[in-house]
């Protein structure tokens, strides 16, 4: 009874609580659907530091947030099948859109725009190769809006018809959300944004699972797998932090990486692991730095650089059981420098080379009599120096630029 009439009083005199000189407003809890019938009416009706505590349940129609107000569900930190149980119990429909300083946690967001299952199930089994070569950053309706400075976290977000969460101004911080089975991207970050991506898991995802389109966000901690392009996709002049993430079993690269010498991401102490193309793959002249990260049993190579592309890759560690494919290559018009990694295993080469590459102070191991340490091409151009070579047929003497500039044919 006493909060029905703080509620009714606040609507009328707000002024007065939150403005008089010398008094401290305490903050309102506003129930939803105990006090409010709707969360919108709640929102409303709040001022910044209110929290709008809402019951298990379904509640239909977009919802906008006001400057301040935290909109949480009622509930602890007990884990469901899929995220916070509390998370699952509570249901939004028709998404939402943030507002500066806000916080939106613990809810399932779904239903907004067209899920296509069949459309789904087609480019996962294409592997994402009919998918439009477009910007992530095309036109749509998330179902999370994020254009603020704002806290979006302990969510679920699934089956929207575009972006699950579509990052597009200000410095979020986007945080332990599960974001699944969107028609675009699980998390997209856009226009300039620089928000903090942390500890997320997105998956099955149409795009990428955390996506950048011209912005420079910090990525750290997220599990990203099973999307049906990269785990995570960096592009369009993107120079994001990426640390700490995990990218399993994408049905391409773990991490890719493409779209201009402007985009120059630092991708470091991350692990990717089964992807079904490379664990990070550099192509259209995309400058990134690679170092320390973890690349084990990827499909087709653990680093491709391709597409007039540049790549420091400083010590990472690679290996894969078994496979035909280089562990590293570095195609034609490109260039890297490959200092302090550890590869073990590989196919014909450790190192593929038709660009021109300087390759310094690697440990290169592999099986007896697998293949080449490293395999210059007709055109490409090696400087080694300091290398260990341990299986390969070329003993360390042998190998085809030992300590110095070498080209050759394959």
């Amino acid at each position: 009874m006493i909060a029905q009439v703080r509620h009714h009083w606040l609507k009328m005199v707000p002024a007065v609580m939150h403005v008089v000189v010398g008094i401290s407003a305490q903050a309102a809890m506003l129930k939803v659907p105990d006090d409010f019938k709707t969360i919108q009416s709640a929102i409303n009706a709040a001022q910044t530091g209110d929290t709008v505590l809402v019951q298990p349940g379904t509640y239909r129609g977009p919802l906008t947030l006001q400057a301040g107000v935290i909109v949480k569900s009622v509930g602890d930190d007990e884990k469901g099948k899929v995220g916070l149980k509390r998370a699952e119990a509570a249901i939004l429909e028709g998404g939402v859109e943030m507002a500066d300083k806000a916080v939106l946690d613990g809810f399932t967001v779904t239903g907004v725009g067209t899920y296509d299952e069949k459309l789904w199930q087609h480019h996962f089994d294409t592997q994402g190769n009919e998918q439009p070569h477009e910007h992530i950053g095309a036109e749509g309706k998330p179902g999370i809006a994020v254009a603020a400075n704002c806290t979006v976290t302990n969510n679920i977000v699934h089956h929207i018809g575009y972006t699950g969460i579509a990052i597009t101004a200000g410095s979020p911080r986007i945080a332990n959300n599960v974001c699944f089975r969107n028609m675009g991207g699980g998390i997209g970050s856009m226009k300039g944004s620089t928000a903090l991506i942390e500890k997320n898991e997105c998956f099955e995802n149409f795009y990428a699972g955390i996506g950048c389109d011209g912005s420079s966000p910090t990525i750290k901690e997220n599990f990203c797998h099973d999307n049906i392009r990269a785990g995570i996709g960096i592009s369009e002049g993107s120079s994001p932090k990426v640390t700490g993430n995990r990218c399993f079993n994408n049905r391409r690269a773990g991490i890719g990486i493409r779209t201009g010498v402007e985009t120059r991401p630092v991708v470091e102490s991350n692990e990717c692991r089964d992807n079904a193309l490379a664990g990070i793959g550099v192509e259209e002249g995309a400058r990134p730095t690679l170092r320390k990260n973890k690349l084990i049993n990827n499909k087709l190579v653990a680093i491709g650089v391709t597409g007039g592309s540049e790549a420091l890759i400083d010590g990472n560690e690679m290996s894969r059981e078994g496979g035909a494919p280089p562990m590293i290559a570095v195609l034609e018009g490109c260039k890297a420098t490959i200092t302090d990694n550890t590869i073990r295993g590989g196919g014909v080469a450790a190192i593929l080379i038709k660009g021109s590459v300087v390759v310094r102070n690697n440990q290169l191991i592999s099986p007896p009599k697998k293949g080449r340490a490293v395999w210059v091409h007709e055109g490409g151009v090696a400087e080694m120096k300091d290398n260990k070579i341990e299986g390969w047929r070329e003993s360390p003497a042998k190998a085809p630029a030992s300590d110095k500039r070498s080209s050759g044919k394959p």
